[in-house]
Order: structure tokens, then sequence, then C-alpha cells
């Protein structure tokens, strides 16, 4: 990785791997090329908006709900909108769900391709206001069936997917995509307006000791959950105690428990019987992401089996599921509460 930043920060290099150039190299799917040329289009207008948030008046809530009730920011209306026009336009897009919109949308079919895209096009957006990192997620499928594209296009298990990746906010641009062979990660170089190759994405050989969750709802977790967090905190074999980190910005939580180990939970609990998170947009990219850098990806306990969750079925495009996930290490001591 060393190199490779040297040769990006050399004005005088030229072979250094764009986005543009790596995806073209690996990928055969040409349409997926063209999807990815438009995505990283999209995430740099949102970048620009949230770098230019507080000068441009875009702090706040806009005054609306989302589809799963959430107060909408105005950020959040803003990255919907400039996703959802750069992806009818790109002529790979058959069919859109976003977290923002109630039903999904059908590209007309003058521009209209074979690819299925579920997004959260700016996850964490509850932290906008006091400057903490967000980020957008997506997830992609391929259309298969005949006809005008429809939710069942899209209704299908993670291992269906043929793209996942995330786009992190913060003192860098990361974009860290899957095509289900292994995770590549990108960072934006601002002075060539690139996403610039940087290095696969994988767990560290050595984990380091991080839960992150939020332990305001653990009232409601059932015991295991209640147990296993206990267990992070005052180890049974006397060992030093977990650290606690939690930034409530999902793409933020999942890159960090990527790059330095740990577990990241969201379970369900009393209130949230399928949990707080979505399945296309958040779930299921997440869990491919994390198990192609080596993790492990769980439901935990969820409608009346433990359950790996790539395999989980959306029932509804807004549909959801708990999450544990991180390093082998921790989520087999989670899950084995359960056995």
């Amino acid at each position: 990785m060393a190199a490779q930043t040297s040769k990006i920060d050399d004005v005088a290099a030229t072979d250094f791997e764009t986005l543009t150039s790596f995806v073209m190299k690996e990928h055969a799917n040409q349409e997926l090329v063209v999807f990815l040329n438009a995505m990283q289009t999209s995430l740099k207008f949102i970048v620009r908006a949230v770098r230019k948030a507080g000068i441009a008046d875009l702090y706040g809530l806009a005054g609306t709900e989302n589809s799963s009730g959430d107060d909408v920011k105005k950020l959040d209306l803003l990255s919907d909108e400039v996703m959802i026009d750069c992806l009818k336009k790109s002529g790979a897009c058959a069919l859109l769900v976003s977290e923002e919109q109630e039903e999904p949308i059908v590209v007309p079919e003058a521009t209209r391709g074979s690819l299925c895209v579920a997004f959260d096009p700016l996850d964490g957006s509850s932290n906008i206001d006091c400057n903490v990192s967000t980020g957008t997620i997506f997830s992609v499928f391929q259309k298969t069936s005949e006809g005008e594209p429809c939710a069942a296009d899209i209704l299908k298990p993670g291992t269906d997917m043929v793209c996942a990746g995330y786009c992190m906010y913060g003192s860098a641009i990361d974009l860290c995509i899957t095509f289900m062979n292994g995770v590549h990660r990108f960072t934006l170089d601002d002075s060539i307006g690139e996403f610039v190759y940087i290095g696969p994405l994988t767990f560290p050989a050595k984990n380091k000791t991080i839960y992150s969750c939020n332990e305001g709802n653990y009232q409601l977790w059932d015991a295991n959950i209640q147990q296993s967090v206990e267990l992070f905190k005052n180890p049974s074999d006397g060992s030093k105690p977990y650290s606690a980190r939690y930034v409530g910005s999902m793409v933020s939580d999942v890159h960090r428990t990527i790059l330095y180990g740990g577990i990241f939970l969201y379970p369900a609990d009393k209130k949230s019987t399928k949990g707080k998170l979505r399945l296309l947009y958040e779930g299921l990219p997440m869990a491919s992401i994390i198990e192609q850098a080596g993790g492990v990806a769980s439901t935990g306990m969820f409608q009346g089996s433990v359950q790996r969750i790539l395999d989980v079925v959306p029932e509804h495009i807004h549909d959801r599921c708990p999450i544990i996930m991180g390093c082998e290490r921790d989520c087999s001591k989670v899950l084995a509460l359960y056995d």
C-alpha cells in the first residue's frame, strides 16, 4: 500500500489505478462498469454537498419523513435526488430502491439497463449537524425476469448480489467495493477528482478487542445479547476488557471494525423485533463486504433460528434484520450463546 500511495503523491506518476480503469480491467460486465461510473459521479456530488453543508444551509431537518418513518435531513433529500438522477441516466439500471422513497423507481424504457440497485444515499445522517462521518451504502442485483421491472426483481438473498459497496465521508473519502472476489478499497484524490485504488480491504491478522453497539438499548435486548456484551466488558478469563466504540453511522462503525477488528452489533430487541437496519441497502451489502473481507455476518437469533445475513430474503423493499458482524473470534463468542 505504501508503494501505491507514493505513486499517487508523485505528480510525475502516470501508472496508478483509478476506479474506472480497475473495474474495466477486472470485470467483464460492461454494464456494471457504466453503473459504477455513474455511481462515483453521484458520490462526488454528495462529497461536495457534505463539505459545503454549513455554507449552503444544508444542516437541519427538511420537515418530512422517509419510508421508514425517520425524520429526513436536507442533505438526505439532496443525496437521494443526485443518486436517482445519475443512475436513471446511466443506461445501466432497470430498478432503483432508495431508503428515502416509499416505492421502487422503475427506470424509463429509453434509458433502461438490467441492473437493480438499492441504496441508502446518506447513512448516519443524524450525525450531519455535528460533523461526524457519514456514508453511502449500495447493493446491486441482476434483473433476470422478463417484462417490466418490479420489486420482485430485487427481493432476493444477498447471495444473488453481483456487487456491493459503501463510501465513507470522513477525513478521507473511502470507497470500498466487492464483486464477490474480495474487497477493493479506493480513496478520492481531490487533486485529480478520481477514486484511486489503494489496495484490498481485509480484517487484520491480529484483531483488536473492540465491541460496537448502542448500549442505550441494553434493557430491550434478549438475555444472550446482554450476556455477550457483559463478557466483552468483563471477560471470564480475566483478560483485558474490550474497548467500546460506537459512532452511530453504520458505514463508520463497519469500516473501523474491518480495519481494526472486533464486532459490530445492532440486534433485534423487544421494541424492534426484526432489528432496526434495513436488509437491501444496509444489512445485505455490509454482510457481503464483511464476509469478503474475511469476517462473519449473522442475524443472531431471528425468526426462530440463527441465520447467515446473506441467506435472508427480504419480504419487502424496506424490510429489516438484526445485525451481528465482525471478526470470527468475536462473532463466534456471541453465536455460541445460542447453541
